[in-house]
């Protein structure tokens, strides 16, 4: 059993959950729907075992914002 880091984040009308330790997202309706999708597709996609060696280890955690000319 592996913990994995993930985040949601609003887009238009939906909610994207978007795994930290893996290139694996989903959406939903509501938050915890997206949530629970991306459950699902990570589910799906351990079902490789060699996808576990894709797994990258985060320790710690932080969220931050900036701005930038484009």
């Amino acid at each position: 059993m592996k913990k994995l880091k993930y985040i949601v984040y609003k887009e238009g009308k939906h909610y994207v959950s978007q795994c930290l330790n893996v290139d694996i997202s989903s959406f939903g309706n509501t938050i915890q729907e997206a949530i629970d999708n991306l459950v699902e597709a990570l589910e799906l996609y351990f079902e490789d075992k060699d996808a576990a060696d894709n797994i990258i280890s985060i320790n710690e955690t932080m969220m931050g914002e900036t701005l930038i000319h484009v």
